[in-house]
């Protein structure tokens, strides 16, 4: 069980997280005709959107309420009021996701009472469109928290509640924010080759995945339908992936009675093996041929591969979530957790990432952790100390704003994990530096004293 070290630190250097309302809008834009909306100043949505447009280099959706200096003293639910009336006739939206931030929330605004009194009198006027709250404060948490808050309050605001008729082929999928549009994407496809129909929430691989529409649409376009997140209770199973996708799982089973399971990852072997057994017993179908394919594959992989893991030092910095998912990655393939560093203390899955310790920090704690590693692994803002270490970065999680198609990176499953071993050993070969003359034998160039080497003397 590893030992979870806390932030003794008064101030972040090169901070590793990013805020919770960043994590609940990310959520919100999985979700077809969204507007994520940020109640607060408009600098907590400005740098939100930045980091969003420098990751998926794509136009995102995110307003906000544009609180000021008299709003933050007399209480901002006009401000509310008017800009969710101002997206419903402007952008036609299907959801409003409300993300707080630590102004409302410091203030103690009542954002619930104030969205409810603004859907009671204009029912109407919002007809079409659901507003669903996320309270979800800056100062608390990280990207993880207000993703699952924010798939939390969809499901409490949205889905139909009680027992309902199940369809025998229908999953409800609940992915961890540590997914990419590519690892969602080739979730689905292994789903639907068991004939199941699944449905997922959020689905950031139908509207982050980069296509250009035919024309400018305002809110999001593609991913889960606000009718598909009203019918999850008919769904026969629920999969939640990750452990902070639990909470929202949960939800959903005492909302519906839709019953899940949990898988802490779904990277390696192992874990794989799992999640197809499931499917098939679901199912009631045998495991496709090329589903088996892609398993052979990977066991080749595994096999080619562990020669350039074994041993080797590894520095992480990611989410829990994210972060156990490399770890148990790693140390699978004979490698060693030298430092292992994240953003909140908040989830259970620490104790299990496979590290002497965990510490809860940001990438000058990484940076000064990981002396003498032979690979960091984090996301784009790790580069700095990357060069200063002289260390090969692996570039993985949230933002990527220096490498172009990081959505598209698959990592998950039998595939994805084939081309992880991959990536991560053409790393290390790319970086091999061939040893010296000097450093194979020390003694090379050592210098013989004269009185040693010198022949004795006549008569002595």
């Amino acid at each position: 069980m590893a030992r979870i070290l806390l932030q003794s630190k008064s101030a972040a250097v090169n901070p590793l997280k990013s805020s919770q309302p960043l994590g609940a809008a990310f959520a919100f834009l999985g979700v077809d005709g969204a507007m994520p909306l940020f109640h607060g100043s408009q600098g907590c949505t400005s740098f939100a959107l930045v980091l969003f447009v420098r990751h998926f280099k794509e136009a995102i959706p995110l307003q906000t309420t544009a609180m000021d200096e008299v709003a933050t003293i007399l209480g901002a639910a006009d401000h509310l009021e008017e800009a969710i009336f101002n997206l419903k006739n402007r952008t036609k939206p299907k959801l409003i996701g409300v993300c707080t931030t630590a102004l409302v929330e410091t203030r103690g605004e009542d954002c619930a009472g104030d969205i409810a009194n603004i859907k009671l009198k204009h029912t109407q006027e919002l007809a079409g469109t659901e507003v669903v709250l996320a309270n979800t404060p800056d100062f608390d948490g990280a990207i993880e928290e207000g993703w699952a808050r924010a798939v939390t309050a969809m499901i409490e605001g949205i889905t139909r509640s009680g027992e309902r008729a199940r369809h025998p082929k229908k999953i409800a999928i609940l992915p961890g924010c540590n997914l990419t549009v590519a690892d969602v994407e080739h979730m689905r496809d292994m789903v639907e080759s068991f004939g199941l129909k699944p449905v997922i929430l959020p689905d950031i691989s139908g509207s982050l995945d980069g296509t250009v529409p035919d024309r400018w649409v305002a809110t999001t376009y593609g991913g889960t339908s606000v009718e598909d997140i009203r019918e999850l209770g008919t769904a026969m199973q629920c999969i939640a992936i990750g452990e902070h996708m639990r909470r929202p799982a949960k939800a959903l089973l005492g909302l519906t009675g839709v019953p899940y399971v949990l898988f802490q990852s779904l990277t390696g072997l192992q874990d794989t093996d799992r999640f197809v057994s499931l499917l098939s017993s679901i199912s009631g179908a045998a495991v496709p041929a090329r589903v088996r394919r892609r398993r052979a594959q990977l066991q080749d992989a595994m096999l080619d591969g562990h020669f350039h893991f074994g041993g080797k030092k590894i520095a992480i910095a990611a989410e829990p979530d994210q972060l156990f998912q490399l770890a148990t990655f790693f140390a699978g393939l004979g490698s060693e957790i030298a430092a292992a560093v994240t953003t909140t203390d908040r989830s259970k899955i620490l104790e299990k990432v496979p590290a002497v310790s965990v510490q809860i920090g940001d990438l000058g704690d990484l940076e000064s952790l990981a002396v003498g590693a032979d690979l960091l692994v984090t996301h784009s803002h790790g580069r700095q100390a990357s060069e200063r270490l002289r260390i090969p970065l692996m570039r993985i999680g949230f933002p990527v704003f220096d490498r172009l198609g990081s959505q598209h990176k698959l990592a998950i499953l039998y595939q994805g994990t084939r081309d992880l071993i991959f990536e991560v050993a053409n790393i290390f070969q790319a970086n091999q530096h061939a040893p010296t003359p000097e450093a194979l034998d020390p003694l090379r160039n050592r210098e013989i004293s004269h009185e040693r080497c010198s022949p004795p003397l006549a008569g002595q």
